[in-house]
């Protein structure tokens, strides 16, 4: 473990001195874009598609960008902030290296380079956090700039939480006004509406969880510091208690358990370091109430109270057969699966933002519940598990070798110092239980950019407190390490060349695609279709990064607008449109089913009607290739289905929507398929049973006029007035004023001797529609009633 020394970091004065006045106003510069870095978490860009990773990382690689220049700028002239090579930093560089073999030996190079704009990954950015981390590490040589970078970092971490916080401030009520705050949040606070699971600045529970536990370890490390005032100790402390609020109130289990045992660990560790009795109790105390707590939630989970409660009923369930984990055991399970796919991939991977390949080869058809069903998991859910299956052993190699040598560190005895045993014991015991709760917390999620940013500043304290443990045997060299200054000013002007060409290409030019992407998707939603789809027109004519994401949301979009419309002309176009971008998508990714279905469908919708159209036969050619990538999926099946019965071939029809129900039995969906096709094929009886599977199994056709218009028939079919009654019943709920259902409904409460209720409906049919009014009056009196 650390052990108390004489000094966290101390650099001699004059020496600094001397590095100020010849790195001048680029290293000053440095330093304040290295504090602003904290605040890169709390960028939100509302009016992009994937608003809480798009701005953020657009803003830190550009930041990292301007860093570069005037780094540069600052070791020309001193070369006493060239980096020194521990081995944390050589561990990092080894896995920025695997993460870019990786890449370019995965099956798709574009995607592990750029990564997905829903997430803003790839070798491209993690290369930015590798030179922020290089930075980060030679530029701040003192104790106080860390302190500053630490307490900035909880000040970011504590607005997120408050973000966090007014997410649950409740939705606009259907009447009466709402008071100025109120309106206020809700238009300007991203997810706000009292939602279940809060996310921060983040948008996403896990995401945030993990990015805020960090910061409580940092707020605990600054509260506890000795010779600090009152006033700021209760600061940190109060800070540590909102970040540890925001981790409750995203609901992520595994991330309480990863800030549980992260507390425990650090009032053990602090307190046998630095001998203060009244910690170990605290945490004793601490420990017994979270057991109690746990003991009472696992006796009373049944209860209306803990039901009642969302965090009540969530938390008293940690049972690994709750669906949620037993996700991610099936989502790991096809990750290991893939690995037996070649030696090749056991070396290599998949390629980084590549899991979705081995994912859908090896999908688990218990993922897919029904239409909406979260069947796409482009990450292993688990950080660790993550890194093995898309770089390998390589790349898991260097990963792990990165924790090995921060615990290391963390362990060492040999540490700077004039300072007392109690500072350092906080350093220990903050680090190592922040570090612990950390890996934890990812062994149930996945780095983003903010987790990334957290995970490399705790790495730099770490590294800090190394390189200080060890000091330079001479006197810091300051001499400049290019003395012309026209060739320093030239190979600076070149490198802003090449930061603003990145910006342009990697930046500006992805950022204005996806904000018309959204205008497109604003204007569908007021009905304003013909701007929308100009909108979408020219997003996709930027073919930049983001395009692949942009295709599959105006083929969703079209592909709905059309779907209840006539195929005219001009429909016939915009299907046409979808098809030749989507096929696009074809080109860069691969072993990728998604754009194959987006096709399938296409043609789907253009073909039916028509059981000799030739777009029946490009949708099963697409729907097979589907397969071909991913032989389990189930929802597949159903595209291969559909084309069948746009053929009128109700034989194939069959057969695959029973296979799609024997692949997963328990999703009510494919039975109800099945049943509805075995009934038009006339097989009425096999029909029958498997229908009323589906509707035993919880399949729900009451808000659907159409689904209850088919049962009516069915059961019409089976003379079963009992149950025609029971859906028109149904039907007028939803459409209270149609007096065709009010006039059938009067017929089958005849066929079940409800005579009276026959003619209530019968005089509801005429009253709603006067056509109805001479066969009502007929009907009522040949049930010997008069009118």
């Amino acid at each position: 473990m650390l052990s108390a020394a004489k000094t966290l970091l101390s650099t001699n004065p004059k020496n600094q001195k001397a590095a100020y006045s010849s790195a001048g106003a680029s290293l000053k510069i440095l330093r304040w874009l290295l504090f602003a870095s904290a605040f890169m978490p709390l960028i939100v860009t509302s009016d992009y598609m994937s608003p809480f990773h798009f701005g953020k990382v657009l803003v830190f690689r550009t930041l990292v960008g301007v860093m570069a220049i005037f780094y540069l700028a600052v070791i020309f002239k001193d070369r006493s902030y060239l980096p020194r090579w521990t081995g944390l930093l050589t561990a990092i560089s080894l896995f920025t290296l695997a993460f870019g073999l990786t890449a370019f030996t995965g099956v798709n190079i574009y995607q592990s380079f750029w990564g997905t704009l829903e997430r803003m990954g790839g070798w491209f950015s993690f290369i930015h956090f590798w030179v922020y981390f290089t930075i980060l590490c030679s530029i701040f040589k003192k104790k106080e700039d860390w302190i500053k970078l630490l307490t900035l970092s909880v000040l970011a971490g504590v607005l997120s939480s408050f973000y966090g916080l007014l997410q649950k401030v409740p939705p606009r009520p259907t009447s009466g006004e709402v008071s100025q705050i109120h309106d206020f949040i809700l238009r300007h606070v991203v997810g706000s509406g009292s939602r279940a699971k809060i996310f921060g600045t983040v948008g996403n529970p896990a995401l945030f969880a993990g990015y805020v536990i960090v910061n409580a370890f940092f707020a605990l490390i600054l509260a506890f510091r000795p010779g600090l005032s009152s006033r700021k100790q209760k600061y940190f402390l109060a800070a540590f208690l909102i970040c540890t609020l925001g981790v409750l109130g995203s609901g992520v289990r595994g991330s309480v358990i990863a800030i549980i045992l992260g507390i425990a660990l650090f009032g053990f560790l602090f307190a046998s370091s630095a001998g203060t009795k009244w910690i170990k109790k605290a945490t004793l105390i601490f420990l017994g109430l979270v057991a109690i707590t746990g003991i009472l939630l696992a006796l009373f989970k049944n209860t209306g109270f803990v039901q009642s409660n969302r965090y009540l009923a969530r938390y008293s369930d940690m049972s690994l057969s709750s669906f949620t984990v037993k996700t991610r055991f099936w989502a790991w399970q096809a990750g290991f699966d893939g690995l037996n796919d070649s030696f090749k991939a056991v070396i290599l991977g998949y390629g980084p933002e590549n899991f979705n390949i081995p994912f859908s080869k090896h999908f688990n058809p218990k993922f897919f519940r029904g239409i909406g069903s979260e069947t796409l998991f482009d990450r292993a859910h688990n950080q660790f598990i993550e890194v093995l299956i898309t770089m390998g052993l390589a790349g898991f190699a260097a990963y792990i070798l990165i924790f090995i040598f921060a615990f290391k560190y963390i362990r060492r005895k040999e540490m700077p110092g004039s300072y007392d045993q109690r500072e350092m014991s906080v350093f220990r015991a903050g680090l190592f239980s922040g570090l612990v709760a950390y890996t934890v917390h990812n062994s149930f999620i996945f780095d983003t950019s903010a987790n990334y940013l957290m995970f490399f500043v705790l790495l730099g304290v770490i590294n800090f407190l190394r390189l200080e443990s060890k000091p330079r045997t001479d006197p810091e060299d300051h001499r400049p390490i290019l003395k012309n200054r026209f060739a320093a000013g030239l190979l600076l002007s070149v490198l802003a060349i090449v930061v603003i060409f990145l910006f342009f290409y990697s930046a500006v030019t992805p950022a204005r695609a996806n904000y018309t992407t959204t205008r497109a998707i604003v204007a569908s939603w007021s009905d304003k279709h013909d701007e929308a789809l100009e909108k979408y027109k020219k997003a996709l004519s930027y073919d930049t990064f983001g395009s692949y994401e942009i295709r599959h949301r105006f083929a969703q979009y079209a592909l709905e607008y059309v779907s209840s419309r006539k195929i005219n002309e001009a429909n016939a176009a915009k299907i046409q449109l979808v098809v030749d971008n989507v096929e696009k998508n074809l080109k860069k990714p691969y072993n990728d089913y998604l754009p194959y279905l987006y096709i399938s469908r296409a043609y789907i919708i253009w073909g039916k009607g028509d059981s000799k159209s030739e777009y029946n036969d490009l949708a099963l050619q697409s729907s097979f290739k589907a397969l071909e990538i991913s032989p389990t999926f189930v929802r597949t099946f159903y595209e291969v289905a559909q084309a069948y019965l746009n053929k009128k071939d109700y034989k194939r029809a069959v057969e695959y929507f029973q296979r799609a129900a024997d692949l997963n039995p328990e999703v009510p969906l494919s039975w109800w398929y099945l049943g509805m096709t075995k009934f038009d094929a006339d097989d009425k009886k096999g029909g029958l049973v498997d229908i009323e599977k589906a509707l035993a199994m919880g399949h729900d056709v009451s808000k659907s006029q159409l689904d209850m218009l088919r049962l009516v028939a069915v059961y019409l079919k089976f003379e079963d007035f009992a149950k025609v009654a029971i859906y028109y019943e149904k039907l007028i709920k939803l459409a209270p004023k149609n007096a065709q259902y009010r006039a059938s409904l009067a017929v089958a409460y005849q066929k079940i001797g409800r005579i009276d209720d026959a003619v209530v409906e019968a005089k509801n049919a005429a009253t709603l529609d006067p056509l109805y009014e001479a066969e009502a009056r007929k009907f009522v009196n040949s049930l010997g009633r008069e009118w």
